[in-house]
Formats: C-alpha cells, structure tokens, sequence
C-alpha cells in the first residue's frame, strides 16, 4: 500500500484525491494546502490528515507526493521531495522557466526519485489507442499529426495574468502529445495567435487563439490549433497521416445516439471540458504512476519530457511574439 500526500486541495487536487482514495494500491494519507478549510474538507472526505507540506513530505508513512499546488511552487516542491527520498507525480508544468526545470531535474537525478508529469492525455483511451495503432505500423512512416484543442469558454483574466500564457498553460499539453506522436524532437517552430474570444485576454499580454506548427529534423509536421471558445463543447481531436494511412481519434459525447428528419442528422455535443472527458485519463494515469513504483521503473511522462515540453512552449510564444520561425 503506497501512501500518498496531496499538496494541493484544488479542482485538479480533488480528482487526484478521489483517484488515490479509491485506488486498492494506495492510501492518501495527508493533504496540504495554504486554504487549511479546503484542506480540512478534502481530507475530512477521504480519512486522511491535514498537515503541512514539510511535515507531509518527511512523514514516514509517506512514500509518494502529488503536487498539484500552483504552478510557481512545484519545482521547489519537488526538490524537497527528491532530497527527503520521496516518489513525485507532479502537475504541469514543473516552472515557467526552462533554466529552473533544468536544475529542478539536476537534483532529481541526483536523488534517484521517480518523477513523473501529469501529462494526463497520454492516458486517455482513445489517445493510447491511436498511440498503439502508431506503432503497429497502422499509418505507416508518420508524416503529418494535426491536434486540435479547444476549450468550451475562456478562464478569468486574473487566472490568464499567471498563466504563463496560452502556449505554456493549455497548449503545453498538446505540445507533449505531438513529440509523443510524431516519434522524434521538433527542431523548428512556428506559431501565430490572437486575441479573438475576449479582448481583455490580449489586454493581458495573451491570446486565445493560436495555431502552431512544429517541424522535424526529418521533415515530419505536426499542427496545432487551440481556442479558447466552442460552442459545442470540449473539442479533443487527433488525426495521423502517414505512408500507409491514417489514424484519427475523434471527440467524446455524452452518448453515440443520433437524430434524423427532414431538416438533417443531429447528435450530443462534445462532453462539457476536461472534468468529464478524462476522468478516465487521470485514472489510468495514477494506476501508470503506482505500477513504476512497485515495479522499479521510471514513470512516463518524465521530468525530461516536461523540459521539453516546456521548451517547445517557450518557442512558441517567442514565434507568435515576432512572427519567424523559432530553430529549438
């Protein structure tokens, strides 16, 4: 039985929680959080402690931390983890800067922990379906990956001022899925953005619509395209062409069931945002993380693959800022 702190009792932290309570391998054992009445309630629900992120990560019934904090605390976090010898599963991003992660991750493998990076779409059914069909052989030698990624409305400006920007916060998990698909480094970045949705977002320094192209050293493409409005719902997309065809994972709905008369066919909409459409992502994503640690293995997606993730982001945004390509 792993035991498990959660730092962290947000909207992301919540479902980390109910996972790990409900999970047969692990006990959730303390949450942490500077809002000690979210704390007080996420582990009053589940039989677990409150406590102190320091006291947390040195407790001896604690073998593995999930950070889930905001975003500027999650290297520190995970450097304290690494030097107290505990496993981490750790949100995106690690940091907004590159150089932090870099030294973030020195330390880690220097401990020798595991670290693993809540690239939680990796997990989801139909992405690791697609994933597998790839490298079967189902498309052939893969030579364009368009992702398509679109958000049912726009978040808060107060949120969008912390972000890190569109590229860093919500495109950084499509940027992990691409290096996953395409199968080697993007050395060339391009990308383009407006404020279209809500001009207070550009106000801000932001965009809220953005399409990128990245490109392989090989010659391999893959596209990008994030909004932050869909009318019809959470829109999660993939298509692969390759020599041999084409592999594509289509959006989820509530049902599959469809309507027809005279005026045309109509079906559900998209499920409603992230909450609904990878729920089972997140599982299978906790389930990946327990199985390394008994096992021995290293978790997947990595520290590195979070550097490099967030490398691509920063490309991104320094491409849209100047409009030229960016050579990572």
């Amino acid at each position: 039985m792993t035991g498990i702190v959660l730092i962290g009792a947000g909207r992301i932290g919540r479902i980390h929680a109910a996972n790990a309570a409900a999970h047969p391998g692990a006990s959730l054992v303390a949450v942490c959080d500077a809002d000690t009445d979210a704390a007080a309630g996420l582990a009053a629900a589940y039989g677990a402690r409150v406590s102190s992120s320091e006291a947390a990560i040195a407790a001896p019934d604690v073998a593995a931390v999930m950070i889930c904090s905001p975003t500027d605390t999650h290297a520190d976090l995970i450097e304290a983890c690494a030097r107290a010898g505990k496993a981490v599963f750790c949100e995106k991003p690690v940091d907004l800067d590159s150089a932090h992660i870099r030294r973030c991750l020195e330390v880690v493998r220097a401990a020798g922990i595991p670290l693993m990076i809540g690239f939680n779409r990796r997990f989801d059914p139909s992405f690791a379906r697609l994933k597998q069909r790839l490298d079967a052989g189902a498309a052939g030698e893969v030579e364009l990956v368009t992702i398509i990624s679109k958000d049912p409305s726009p978040p808060p400006v107060s949120y969008i001022a912390r972000s890190g920007g569109l590229f860093r916060d919500m495109m950084i998990h499509d940027l992990d899925l691409a290096r996953h698909l395409l199968g080697e480094e993007p050395v060339e970045v391009h990308a383009v953005g407006a404020a279209l949705v809500d001009p207070a977002i550009g106000a801000a320094g932001d965009v809220d619509t953005a399409a990128v192209m990245l490109k392989t050293a090989f010659g391999r493409i893959a596209t990008i395209t994030n909004s932050r409005r869909a009318t019809y719902g959470y829109d999660q997309r993939i298509e692969v062409h390759g020599s041999a065809g084409l592999v594509r994972a289509d959006n989820r709905r509530e049902t599959t069931v469809e309507e027809a008369d005279g005026t045309g066919f109509r079906i559900e909409p998209a499920l409603p945002f992230f909450l609904e459409r990878y729920a089972e992502a997140y599982r299978r994503e906790l389930q990946h993380f327990l199985e390394c640690l008994a096992e021995g293995r290293a978790p997947s997606p990595s520290g590195e693959d979070g550097l490099r993730a967030q490398i691509l982001a920063d490309a991104a945004t320094e491409a849209c800022r100047t409009g030229r390509p960016v050579r990572v």
